[in-house]
């Protein structure tokens, strides 16, 4: 247990029974009428973002959520398997619990998974992942100088937009957060 006072940003709360992330709070101290703390909430489960608002010094009940490096092993085909990079210890997520990120996961790529009591709440992927395209349309030439883009799928057969100069066989840098999207070219 602890109260609104010490609550802090990324600090999962149980409320209710459902968990949920501190993404922002302010303490409020208005000149008439007693402090009060406002927060934005979101469902670790379902992503939801809500506001609330608690009277400052109630008491909230608090999460133990731990986060730990894993190694994508496969996808058996129900769900996704991963490994514990300390313990060795085998770990099966549920497609529904992945959100994007199969979109972005290829073999022997290292995440965090957390979990809560023994149950994987979400995987979190690094902020940029490094993708071959398998095939895009060839650009036109003398068309690079505008900032315009064309449709490229990667290996992992998610389709994202690049820019027209990107080629078959490009290594490219993705970012994996907000749906995606191309960052830069990787040298070498």
């Amino acid at each position: 247990m602890a109260t609104t006072n010490d609550l802090k940003n990324g600090m999962v709360l149980n409320i209710e029974g459902q968990l949920w992330q501190v993404v922002e709070f302010q303490h409020v101290k208005p000149g008439k009428g007693p402090a009060f703390v406002r927060t934005k909430l979101k469902n670790v489960e379902s992503g939801k973002n809500v506001d609330k608002t608690f009277n400052a010094g109630t008491k909230v009940e608090t999460a133990t959520v731990d986060k730990r490096g894993y190694n994508y092993l496969y996808n058996d085909g129900s769900s996704f398997v991963f490994m514990d990079t300390d313990t060795y210890e085998q770990v099966e997520v549920q497609p529904e619990l992945m959100g994007d990120a199969p979109n972005y996961l290829l073999e022997n790529m290292d995440v965090i998974i957390a979990m809560n009591e023994g149950r994987v709440l979400y995987v979190e992927l690094p902020a940029s992942v490094e993708l071959t395209i398998s095939y895009t349309e060839p650009g036109v030439v003398g068309d690079s100088a505008t900032g315009r883009t064309k449709p490229a799928t990667l290996e992992t057969g998610h389709e994202i937009q690049v820019p027209l100069f990107i080629e078959n066989g490009e290594k490219i840098k993705v970012d994996t957060r907000d749906g995606g999207g191309y960052l830069s070219r990787v040298k070498g």
